[in-house]
């Protein structure tokens, strides 16, 4: 089920505006600013503005360390098949400190370390049984806090979710890559 394209005048709406003011300048806040996913979520912009707000919060203001983050994020996509979130997370990952080795070995359930490992199992316990083992939740809470625990969680779901909406509302990767936008 792919989404129209907005109108000029829905691009205008208050509440599509407010709704994008989380993550953007007001500069981007259009149809050739926002990119596909943005311009996907605010078909629905009361739901994107409570969306964003928790998006906002795991990737910006989390205290799970970004590689761990991002790995959880990257095992997540290729499991879900979701190109969209695969391609923009790569990129946030290699920023956030993996290698190239990591983004490939996560591909194939394997990471660097036992805490790397932990959360790919992470990730995939998550998608599979909707729990963490307890063998799984041993490693992992020798190296995080509770908070970190929870966000994990919350990151391979919110990733889930995303992926599904990306992948049956079609949205495509974008022409020009954020940076240059």
């Amino acid at each position: 089920m792919r989404l129209a394209p907005l109108s000029a005048s829905q691009w205008d709406d208050e509440e599509v505006q407010r709704a994008l003011a989380q993550v953007l300048t007001a500069d981007r806040r259009n149809s050739r600013g926002a990119g596909s996913a943005m311009t996907m979520l605010v078909h629905h912009p009361k739901l994107a503005r409570a969306f964003l707000k928790f998006n906002v919060e795991l990737l910006y203001r989390g205290t799970l360390p970004g590689p761990l983050r991002e790995l959880a994020i990257l095992r997540t996509a290729h499991r879900r098949g979701c190109e969209y979130e695969w391609v923009h997370h790569i990129t946030i990952g290699k920023q956030a400190g993996l290698t190239d080795s990591d983004i490939e070995d996560l591909q194939h359930g394997a990471g660097r370390d036992e805490l790397h490992q932990a959360v790919i199992n992470a990730a995939d316990e998550l998608d599979e049984a909707s729990r963490l083992s307890p063998a799984t939740e041993a490693v992992l809470t020798q190296h995080l806090d509770e908070h970190q625990m929870m966000e994990l969680v919350f990151t391979v779901g919110c990733y889930s979710m995303l992926a599904m909406a990306f992948n049956t509302f079609g949205v495509e990767l974008d022409e020009e890559p954020e940076s240059e936008r």
